[in-house]
């Protein structure tokens, strides 16, 4: 296979083809009007039949329905084995647009109140990204489980602790709705790993290429010249959510944005980069490259690809010694639940969160996984600020 056929595979493994070969006009205006991942993805037959685990509903509470609406996206208002009881957003009109779509009559006017109630037995955080963190020690502490969306905390390795050490101590549910980690590309990745396929990873890739022609908006503006890797876990988890395993030091170097509103002067981080491409040291002795772009036009998305000892993956085209005879398929969601956005990863990422707790085991992206994705983010940014400076990063078990 030459290296332009191994390219153009990846890309149009993850569906990106026509980009990669340039698009009319016509569509370029029309993919102005969208965010990149949200193109929801239709249900596939599966060779798997769901079976429910349980017939008790848990007493569900979400908070959050900003710009990109996720408070409903994750159909855990459609889950069989969920009862949404209550609904927030500090705005009220968001407020009730979130109780009609998740079909709840009780709202409160913020996640701090909400988690006074003590009929809620979970929350689903879909709030802004700085404040991630301190919501779910927040609910933690009023001894109910939770998930988030990523990432799983912002810029602080300080926060990083207190979040984990929160978690542990709870004995509660922790889950990070990482969407990669439920791309079918990825799902049958870690397949084929568990099952040995790969031997330990040599080299791993990861991209979150998210360009958008206009700048999104967000509570207090937190998207403006967001250090790209402060969100990394889109592509980190091309390893970590393949493997299990943990970045343990980078080196990163970062490229200025020619637009204005990326600029050190224009955003309240003063971060002067809108390419960050980071190289990794991997716990398994590999090494793995995760770049992360908001100024670069073209193909966009979450992609990756993985090299092992004993085989590669490109999208889902194996090829290595020996496949082990594993079913690749996701696993089967409920008939009323619907695969969504981000790679079709929405609807089972919810159907795992309420899955773990009614087995009571640890869900896919527990605290461990969803801080090894995030913090090798964070001190990333720090490297590339350094010039490329090799930088130790903290690790999470």
């Amino acid at each position: 296979m030459t290296s332009n056929t191994s390219r153009r595979s990846f890309l149009q493994a993850a569906g990106l083809g026509a980009a990669l070969w340039g698009v009319s006009s016509a569509s370029q205006a029309q993919e102005k009007a969208k965010i990149q991942g949200f193109e929801e993805q239709q249900r596939k037959p599966s060779s798997r039949k769901w079976e429910p685990v349980s017939d008790r509903k848990i007493r569900m509470g979400i908070a959050g329905y900003g710009v990109c609406k996720f408070g409903a996206a994750f159909s855990l208002q459609d889950h069989p084995n969920v009862e949404v009881v209550a609904v927030t957003d500090l705005f009220p009109d968001r407020c009730q647009a979130l109780a009609k779509a998740c079909r709840c009559g009780k709202t409160y006017p913020s996640l701090e109140e909400m988690v006074k109630d003590e009929a809620i037995e979970a929350i689903f955080c879909a709030t802004d990204a700085p404040s991630h963190a301190r919501h779910c020690m927040n609910v933690l502490r009023h001894g109910k489980h939770v998930a988030t969306a990523v990432p799983a905390v912002w810029r602080s390795l300080e926060d990083a602790d207190k979040l984990y050490e929160t978690v542990k101590s709870s004995g509660l549910q922790y889950m990070m709705f990482e969407t990669s980690c439920y791309h079918q590309d990825l799902h049958a990745m870690r397949e084929l790993y568990n099952a040995g396929a790969f031997g330990k990873m040599v080299y791993s890739e990861g991209e979150y290429f998210h360009y958008a022609c206009a700048v999104i908006d967000s509570y207090k503006k937190w998207r403006i010249g967001l250090p790209p890797q402060w969100y990394p876990t889109h592509s980190n988890a091309y390893y970590v959510g393949v493997t299990g395993g943990s970045f343990t030091e980078v080196s990163c170097m970062g490229m200025p944005s020619i637009r204005d509103e990326l600029q050190p002067a224009n955003n309240a981080y003063q971060n002067p980069f809108g390419t960050e491409i980071a190289l990794f040291r991997t716990s398994e002795g590999g090494m793995a490259r995760m770049g992360v772009s908001w100024d670069t036009p073209g193909f966009g998305g979450e992609i990756g690809r993985v090299r092992g000892q004993k085989g590669s993956m490109i999208g889902m085209d194996f090829q290595g010694l020996e496949k082990p005879s594993v079913n690749l398929d996701r696993p089967p969601l409920p008939p009323s639940v619907n695969p969504g956005g981000h790679g079709g990863s929405h609807g089972y990422l919810g159907n795992e969160f309420v899955t773990s707790i009614l087995e009571q085991r640890k869900p896919l992206v527990d605290i461990a996984k969803a801080l090894n994705m995030t913090v090798a983010g964070i001190v990333a940014h720090q490297s590339a600020l350094h010039d490329g400076e090799l930088m130790k990063i903290p690790q999470y078990a």
